[in-house]
């Protein structure tokens, strides 16, 4: 299991032993962490160690330990114990928690890595793995490639590059410089700001200890930490044994080419991006809750736009913890939970003697999420957004407006059912569980390539940990990262989040110029090279050197890209359904060109001994010498008068057939009358007499004379 990041609270380690709530300090911190070659719980600096003489800083710290419940032993280094009251308190409480741990399942914290691949010198070459830091900003979907540089001094970049007179920044034509640092002495934090301020375009720390990789963190102290909002290139954690290997073959004077690969660090499946974004409404625990309004604040309007469209699928989520049995009936499990222990949260100002408890904090936040459910019901799930940075305005808590009559004021200013709402949140004091808040602590758990949940906060991208500084712009092209390639949204194609590669040299794709149609399409990731759609008209081909328009209707784009040409008001074109072909009287590949057949030169037509050609552009005109008619269709020319001859002979005959053809029917008509008059009276006779043909008969009748 990897060495791993735990949130600023203790996490819940599963849905059947969630990890128990310990009251922080603000004045010792340790992070317990597991040793890999033994099962010893350590108490470790978070964020590298602390310079010397400051105390560490007692809290539930970000790293997460892989826990065994087997030989689990307990070892506390480097604490100050120049502290208050509380803070020993807090000591005690923590040696409790993590007691409690080493009889917990595992948690499984899943470290985001992105790729890193050496391409020189050839010994380095091949892929390696690496850790994205959880600050600056990580290119999600792109890439990076530059050279590593391995300073003489100052290799842990604890100090500034200008105080050795170091510049890192690339000359024009150069490729970028990846800074190569050592882990220790400073916060990750400050080895990247130092880093950005020399030039460098990203900045690796090499680990100073065999383990696994783990994620490097902001520092949870509120103090000069201004510039954390300001570090913009993306950083990474190395292993020591690959730092070890880059470092030898700088020193050995290699020029180590290196690209950074961010393309899978995110999947990209479809056209939708599914987002989750794991919160707290507690304002007052410093810098860390301030970049959380101030990202949700800053987010709202395009979250709102990407849900409206479709775009998107975005759930909030609130991480709670439970009290331990033998310590429910204590006042700090009173004070920071509600159900009986269930659910809690810690004490905002980190003193159970003033301002709001932790039950308030764990309150608002089922408050939340039940706006959101009752929304969502309501078709309108991005109302969410509005309630949190309206209840972040106006109900904080250093106003003490951190209460349930200023949410229901702003739940009613955004048009919600507050009762619905209440009753999604039922009764805080009962001794049952809530399934609201007993839903948020199973989500809490990793499923699939996600692990569990234990920084706060955290933004969870198509099923996978975003890491990097929580900033609109960064967010963004994080989740613009997580769509389909040609399926983004517009928001993702814009100057501010990407570079539209199409515009310089149309991005090596083909193009019609003067119909102004391109195979080029910008993406987020870079560029696809795929014959377009005009008009309803497909357009087939690679998309590289050749597209053509094809179906019906091709020949209204650009003439189907066939030649057309007009002369003296007329107009011919070599576009047909089946291709670009030259018209009849033309000759050419029908494309580029069409020339026109010189019908009387190649004798083709008009060769009759009486015929007279002249050649026309697209066709030929032919005459007869003399009184002389020419006969297209037979090539030939016949006398004027011999041909009025015939035609009135032609029209005599017909004349005259009609005339017999009449004549004849009337001898029919006769015909057939009188025989069928004949039969007729034979019938009727022969009712009343018998015939002479009916001699054979005997006949007693009468004759009788007619």
């Amino acid at each position: 299991m990897n060495s791993q990041k735990l949130s600023s609270f203790p996490p819940k380690i599963s849905p059947t032993s969630p990890t128990p709530l310990i009251p922080s300090s603000k004045n010792l911190l340790l992070t317990p962490t597991i040793s890999p070659h033994r099962q010893n719980l350590i108490f470790r600096s978070q964020i590298d160690p602390p310079p010397a003489g400051k105390p560490l800083v007692l809290v539930p710290s970000r790293s997460n330990p892989q826990l065994s419940s087997a030989n689990c032993n307990l070892q506390v280094v480097s604490v100050d114990w120049s502290m208050e009251l509380r803070s020993a308190r807090a000591m005690l409480w923590l040696l409790v928690w993590a007691v409690t741990l080493c009889t917990c399942c595992h948690g499984r914290f899943v470290v985001e890595k992105n790729s890193l691949k050496v391409t020189a010198p050839a010994d380095l070459k091949g892929s390696y793995e690496c850790a994205i830091g959880n600050f600056g900003v990580p290119q999600y979907g792109g890439t990076m490639v530059g050279i590593v540089a391995y300073p003489k001094t100052n290799r842990k970049a604890c100090k500034s590059f200008d105080d050795f007179d170091i510049s890192y920044k690339a000359k024009p034509g150069s490729l970028p410089t990846f800074l190569l640092v050592d882990r220790g002495d400073c916060f990750f934090t400050k080895k990247a700001w130092n880093a950005q301020n020399a030039g460098a375009a990203a900045i690796l720390v090499a680990d100073d200890k065999s383990e696994p990789l783990i994620t490097m963190d902001t520092p949870e102290e509120s103090g000069n930490t201004d510039y954390l909002e300001n570090i913009t290139i993306p950083s990474a954690l190395i292993t020591k044994s690959f730092g070890d290997k880059l470092k030898k073959s700088i020193d050995n004077g290699d020029m180590v080419n290196v690209n950074l690969d961010w393309t899978e660090s995110l999947p990209h499946p479809d056209e939708r991006v599914e987002y989750e974004f794991w919160t707290n409404s507690n304002d007052e625990c410093g810098p860390k809750c301030d970049s959380q309004i101030d990202f949700v604040k800053s987010f709202k309007g395009a979250a709102q736009v990407l849900e409206k469209k479709g775009y998107t699928q975005f759930t909030p989520h609130y991480i709670t913890w439970y009290c331990p049995d033998s310590f429910i009936l204590s006042k700090q499990c009173k004070s920071q939970c509600i159900n009986h222990g269930r659910y809690c949260a810690p004490d905002p100002e980190q003193d159970f003697s003033k301002g709001y408890d932790g039950k308030d904090v764990v309150v608002q936040n089922l408050r939340q999420v039940c706006v959101y459910k009752v929304a969502k019901e309501n078709g309108k799930p991005w109302l969410w957004w509005d309630y949190v940075t309206d209840f972040a305005i106006r109900c904080p808590m250093k106003e003490k407006k951190y209460t349930k009559e200023c949410a229901d004021s702003v739940i009613k200013s955004l048009g919600l059912d507050h009762k619905a709402i209440d009753k999604c949140i039922g009764d805080p004091d009962t001794d049952k569980e809530n399934p609201v808040l007993k839903t948020e602590q199973d989500a809490q758990i990793g499923k699939g390539s996600r692990g569990d949940v234990t920084i706060l906060p955290t933004l969870v991208i198509n099923n996978r940990q975003y890491r990097g500084k929580l900033d609109k712009g960064a967010v963004l092209k994080a989740i613009c990262a997580g769509f389909r390639e040609t399926t983004e949204p517009a928001v993702c194609l814009s100057e501010d989040i990407q570079t539209n590669e199409c515009l310089e040299n149309n991005g090596g794709c083909w193009q019609d110029k003067a119909a102004n149609i391109t195979a080029c399409k910008d993406t987020f990731r870079g560029r696809v090279c795929e014959c377009p759609v005009v008009k309803g008209v497909k357009f087939i081909g690679d998309g590289y050197t050749h597209c053509e328009a094809s179906g019906s209707g091709r020949c209204e784009i650009n003439n189907g890209g066939c030649w057309k040409e007009t002369r003296h008001g007329r107009t011919y074109s070599a576009c047909t359904n089946d291709g670009c072909k030259c018209p009849d009287g033309f000759k050419g590949d029908g494309v580029h060109k069409c020339e026109d057949i010189d019908e009387c030169k190649e004798r083709t037509a008009c060769q009759c001994k009486e015929c007279k050609c002249k050649n026309t552009w697209g066709s030929y005109e032919c005459g007869c010498s003399g009184s002389l008619l020419y006969m297209k269709e037979h090539d030939t020319c016949i006398s004027k008068s011999a041909a009025t001859e015939v035609g009135w002979s032609f029209l005599w005959v017909i004349f005259f057939g009609l005339v017999a053809a009449g004549i004849a029917g009337y001898a029919v008509y006769k015909y057939r009358i009188r025989r069928y008059m004949d039969s007729e009276i034979r019938a009727i006779m022969a009712q009343y007499m018998p015939l002479d043909n009916q001699g054979g008969v005997p006949n007693h009748s009468h004759h009788i004379e007619m």
